[in-house]
């Protein structure tokens, strides 16, 4: 692949693009797109909804026009469709949630430098004794995972012939997106989501959307430390290992193949990197992203992986051709 040229002004386009992202974030959190709506608004108009200063209003419209997020006629501002479409809370695919959490992570990718120097995070995990900022971060990554799942749990589905399997275990599962597909696509499949308790409001909300309450069920656990009940032909594991080291990633392995019946199936979706572990792009950057939240958490090789399973008895390990839009992949093994 050829490697393309830094000189000062890509270098320097890649320093400021923080700028754009920092304004968009802005925006989502001042609900400026859902207030525009299907409308055409002024800024002052705009201004006067959100209790905002009108001038400083005006600065931040323009900016967004000039990020072709909004279009501008003399003095009035519309959503572009896709605005419209995935940034204003009244649509059905509004990704806004993903974009908060994306928000809430700024502080500490700034504080980079810290962790690298002494290998420890410098980002809490929720729980901080101040409950309503957990709470709001809480529903930012729980729904923004959900935002992100949407658009890539019904691919999975079709690509996983689930066929006559007839229990899923979704460990961590966070709201029950890829539960929710993986029924939706096979009829005589149930499900049960295995997460913190604090997770079940989202998930009983999210579940009873989608009309599926009667074969999904939510059961409070965390999987690091509480047995899993139940006997389950299939376990599916997405977006959990990378929070942990590689110690407790090949516990929460184990526990989820104890909970599967002879024959049963596990499949794993994680961010995963190369066995060079420099590339791709999106993987290696998700690594540092775990370096600054958690003590022991990583984006993993596929030879790591597939060491994990083989460490747990697991038989016939193979990498799918599935392939999401930041990188990430699915592995699948059996259990003798």
């Amino acid at each position: 692949m050829e490697k393309p040229e830094f000189g000062p002004g890509k270098l320097l386009g890649m320093s400021g693009s923080y700028w754009q992202t920092c304004a968009l974030h802005a925006a989502v959190k001042l609900d400026l797109f859902t207030v525009i709506g299907n409308d055409k608004r002024s800024a002052r108009e705009v201004a006067a909804d959100l209790g905002l200063e009108p001038r400083a209003t005006g600065m931040m419209l323009n900016a967004l026009c000039a990020m072709a997020l909004l279009e501008k006629k003399e003095d009035i501002y519309v959503n572009t469709p896709e605005s419209k479409t995935f940034l204003s809370k009244n649509s059905d695919k509004y990704i806004g949630y993903m974009i908060m959490h994306h928000h809430h992570l700024v502080e500490s990718w700034s504080r980079l430098d810290e962790s690298v120097r002494t290998g420890r995070p410098v980002r809490r995990r929720s729980s901080s004794g101040d409950e309503e900022t957990d709470d709001i971060r809480r529903e930012s990554f729980l729904m923004g995972m959900f935002n992100i799942a949407s658009g890539i749990a019904p691919k999975v589905a079709e690509e996983i012939d689930l066929s006559g399997r007839s229990h899923l275990l979704d460990l961590g599962g966070g709201p029950g997106t890829y539960a929710i597909h993986f029924c939706k696509q096979n009829k005589n499949l149930k499900a049960t989501v295995f997460d913190l308790a604090t997770t079940r409001p989202y998930a009983e909300k999210v579940i009873s959307k989608f009309g599926v309450e009667d074969r999904i069920t939510f059961t409070d656990g965390n999987y690091l430390v509480d047995a899993i009940n139940g006997a389950y032909d299939v376990a599916w594991l997405s977006h959990i290992l990378h929070a942990e080291g590689p110690e407790d990633c090949e516990g929460i392995i184990q526990k989820a193949v104890s909970a599967l019946r002879p024959g049963g199936m596990i499949i794993i979706h994680e961010f995963i990197l190369d066995n060079t572990k420099d590339g791709p792009l999106f993987p290696a950057l998700f690594s540092l992203n775990m370096l600054l939240g958690t003590p022991g958490g990583k984006s993993y090789s596929e030879e790591e992986l597939a060491a994990m399973l083989e460490k747990a008895g697991v038989k016939k390990i193979k990498r799918r051709p599935f392939k999401g839009p930041t990188d990430s992949g699915i592995i699948t093994g059996i259990v003798p």
